[in-house]
């Protein structure tokens, strides 16, 4: 009888709050309107990549200035004939060569043997060579892209999105350096750190979402003949058509290498829980509910 008194007394007792950690703690991180505007931006960044490829590929060279000056590229990728008869892909930029054989300048095609093209085929929408259709692709997306975006920052300065959640703190420019050690050493945030965005992360997007995105609609419009009389002013401000297709080049090199370095990120954090929050909105947060929380909930 003391036995069993003693045992339904231990289990009236509360446990330690140490030792009570919530195995789960999720927080909704992705609101409805950033998560439908991100995968419209996923389809369009992918499409327009691949249609921006296959034009690129119909003319494999980038200049500056308003004339293209066929002599002096700023950039090209090319084919040169070796000392053995063959074609081998060259990467030029200025004065620079670059071998890139079997990847850019000459690479496989369909059918298994080497193909001359700047872009490999399995780059480039919708097939292999078409000239119109990647025009009619790139551009139908462009709209799609362009009217996406501009919804995306109303929806943000009128929610405070933006300053809310991706405007730098003071904290944050303090903690820069701490977040560039961790980023290199791949270590990521837990607990209640996890549940706010970076300062890295925040400048990464403040420059995709104010500098890079509308930079690729304005440089596309700039390339356009159709808008040299209401946006000829974007024109002489890049320093011609050229200018403008080269520095729409950029900006799209620019982005290539932010969405490798996030699905880079997605790999080492947790692919799954970050898809799932973007889909659902709910995010898991890595190393449980902080303790504090975890007091107020179990007074």
């Amino acid at each position: 009888m003391a036995t069993t008194a003693t045992a339904m007394q231990s289990m009236a007792q509360p446990a330690p709050l140490e030792t009570t950690p919530a195995a789960r703690w999720r927080v909704y991180r992705h609101r409805l309107p950033v998560r439908l505007l991100h995968w419209i931006n996923v389809v369009c960044f992918f499409v327009m990549i691949g249609s921006g490829l296959s034009i690129f590929n119909a003319h494999p060279h980038l200049y500056w200035g308003r004339q293209s000056d066929f002599a002096h590229p700023v950039f090209e990728i090319v084919a040169m004939r070796g000392a053995d008869g063959k074609y081998h892909g060259t990467t030029r930029i200025g004065t620079h060569a670059i071998a890139t054989d079997g990847l850019l300048g000459v690479s496989k095609g369909m059918d298994g043997r080497p193909s001359v093209r700047a872009f490999p085929t399995w780059a480039t929408l919708p097939g292999p060579q078409s000239l119109a259709l990647g025009r009619q692709w790139h551009f139908s997306f462009a709209w799609i892209f362009a009217i996406n975006g501009l919804l995306y920052l109303l929806w943000s300065f009128a929610s405070r999105h933006l300053g809310r959640d991706l405007a730098p703190t003071k904290s944050d420019w303090r903690g820069i350096l701490r977040s560039i050690i961790d980023h290199a050493l791949l270590r990521h945030p837990h607990g209640e750190a996890a549940t706010r965005y970076n300062v890295l992360q925040k400048l990464a997007y403040l420059a995709v979402v104010l500098v890079l995105l509308p930079g690729m609609v304005l440089t596309g419009l700039a390339m356009s003949p159709h808008m040299d009389v209401a946006m000829g002013w974007l024109l002489d401000l890049l320093g011609g058509r050229q200018s403008a297709r080269t520095v729409h080049f950029i900006f799209a090199g620019c982005i290539v290498a932010f969405v490798a370095i996030h699905l880079f990120e997605l790999l080492v954090a947790g692919v799954f829980n970050h898809v799932r929050s973007m889909v659902t909105g709910w995010y898991e947060v890595p190393g449980g509910k902080p303790a504090d929380a975890i007091a107020e909930e179990h007074p």
